[in-house]
């Protein structure tokens, strides 16, 4: 039975792509996608609303971790795979993954309990977002954190644009989010994005020190504490997150997210000048072969885009 007296225990849940454990208080939730670094689809997102659905409901955890499974990365972002095979031609999907992404960002920030993200390697993009969501943070000192966004055709608004001036100031978030470049273990807990960066060998004992410092509290206060302290985080991420949602999903259907995704799949970095120099010469920036505003005296047919000199339907030249 599903209920909040009774949750699901983890041997009763059948994730596929998280893995939920209890031992001693502490619920770990793990990202369980190593192979693909543990980044992001649909499916992970969803269980991962679950997890937290259910570390919420049950009385016998204190604590939450959020780790990735490997030594390599604690997750990369988005599932680039995905987003190339059912997003790109229809950015309308992007609003629905996005949906989800919000879901699972929501359950873990409001989960009435701390949080500790084990970052156990690389962190970038929606991952990092999900590290900042917890309440505190443990680093491997061979990892690093990093935003993507304005490298590859998205803006990191589903937390990191709301969440990073608050946790490490203004200019510094500006940095970490326009220059898009790793930032160091070292740098990391100097600019307070974690609270402690130890050996990977020493990971799991750092955290379960944290978190049995945190279970040597009253379990109420924490949870009150919790939601004082999310004020300005609520504040910033509700009044700002439903429009990035809209925003990015037809941003999707931009040029600039087209070449991102292409530069990423050949492995090589996007074209950045080609896209400046398109838009300073009075050409489309924002459309692949140029804005629909063509039409064929031949056949007729209307709205074709402006870099094309044949009509794509009967082949006739095109006056321009």
């Amino acid at each position: 039975m599903d209920h909040f007296l009774h949750p699901q225990q983890p041997e009763d849940v059948p994730f596929e792509l998280v893995k939920y454990e209890k031992k001693n208080m502490v619920a770990t939730v793990t990202i369980n996608r190593p192979k693909v670094h543990n980044c992001l689809n649909f499916q992970t997102l969803r269980e991962m609303t679950r997890a937290f659905e259910l570390a919420s409901w049950d009385d016998e955890v204190g604590v939450v971790v959020l780790t990735g499974a490997g030594d390599k990365a604690f997750c990369t972002g988005a599932d680039m795979k995905e987003q190339n095979e059912v997003i790109m031609d229809r950015p309308r999907n992007y609003w629905k993954w996005m949906g989800a992404f919000i879901e699972a960002h929501e359950k873990l920030k409001n989960i009435g309990k701390p949080t500790i993200a084990r970052l156990n390697g690389i962190t970038v993009g929606g991952g990092n977002e999900f590290n900042i969501n917890c309440d505190l943070a443990i680093m491997a000192d061979h990892g690093y954190i990093r935003q993507v966004g304005n490298s590859h055709g998205s803006v990191a608004a589903g937390g990191a644009t709301q969440w990073l001036p608050l946790i490490v100031g203004d200019r510094r978030a500006r940095e970490i989010l326009w220059l898009n470049e790793e930032i160091s273990p070292d740098k990391a807990l100097e600019w307070g994005l974690v609270n402690e960066v130890v050996p990977l060998s020493q990971l799991d004992d750092a955290v379960d020190n944290m978190a049995q410092k945190l279970l040597n509290k009253l379990p109420e206060c924490v949870r009150y504490t919790k939601e004082q302290t999310n004020f300005w985080r609520n504040i910033s991420f509700n009044l700002t997150v439903g429009h990035a949602r809209d925003w990015l999903t037809v941003h999707t259907g931009a040029f600039e997210t087209y070449e991102g995704m292409r530069a990423f799949s050949e492995k090589r970095k996007p074209d950045y000048a080609m896209l400046r120099e398109r838009a300073a010469s009075g050409g489309s920036s924002e459309h692949l072969w140029g804005a629909p505003m063509l039409d064929c005296e031949a056949c007729g047919t209307k709205d074709i885009p402006e870099y094309f000199n044949h009509c794509g339907v009967c082949g006739a030249p095109l006056k321009k």
